[in-house]
């Protein structure tokens, strides 16, 4: 049995907003190493966990959302990284993933200490969640090849920060143990 856990933040995503096209090359980039640290999860029993913005509809919930993500012209990016029968959803409002909502509460119960963190966007919501995460005492892993950024000098960066300020380890998707 594993303590550990992948979040997937914020794939499940129409990118209508305005930094999409800034976004999107680097989010086809990361989705080989998402694909790949689910299967690797999935295999294990590891909890899948996805985070997601409710895109402002407050009555949206996660298969309404999934709806529209996979409607819309970017599904090719959601379509093989969609949750399975056994994921989890939370629906947040904010950047961390712990901002008003259930999260931490869910991993309590799922007797959670250490969280692999994929999705986007690096240098927000995974630095916001990281950050998080840490100050809850939870060990963190970002899985570099799975995340995704708009800004590359800044995700960089904040791949940095997350392991000399947050002790956070950065791994690849193939190295990432459970």
């Amino acid at each position: 049995m594993t303590d550990s856990a992948v979040v997937v933040i914020d794939m499940i995503n129409t990118y209508d907003h305005a930094d999409a096209e800034l976004l999107l090359p680097s989010a086809h980039q990361a989705l080989p190493g998402i694909e790949r640290l689910l299967k690797r999860a999935r295999m294990r029993e590891v909890p899948v966990i996805y985070v997601n913005d409710n895109f402002g509809l407050w009555r949206s919930h996660h298969g309404e959302i999934l709806d529209m993500a996979l409607a819309s012209p970017h599904a090719a990016l959601v379509a093989p990284i969609r949750p399975d029968e056994d994921s989890l959803f939370v629906v947040k409002a904010r950047h961390s993933i712990f901002y008003e909502t259930p999260l931490a509460y869910l991993l309590a119960e799922l007797g959670v200490g250490r969280l692999l963190l994929c999705g986007q966007v690096t240098e927000q919501c995974v630095l916001y969640s990281a950050l998080d995460a840490h100050i809850r005492h939870l060990r963190v892993t970002v899985v570099r090849d799975a995340v995704a950024h708009i800004h590359e000098d800044l995700a960089e960066a904040a791949l940095r920060l997350m392991q000399t300020n947050m002790a956070a380890d950065v791994a690849s998707a193939g190295d990432v143990t459970f």
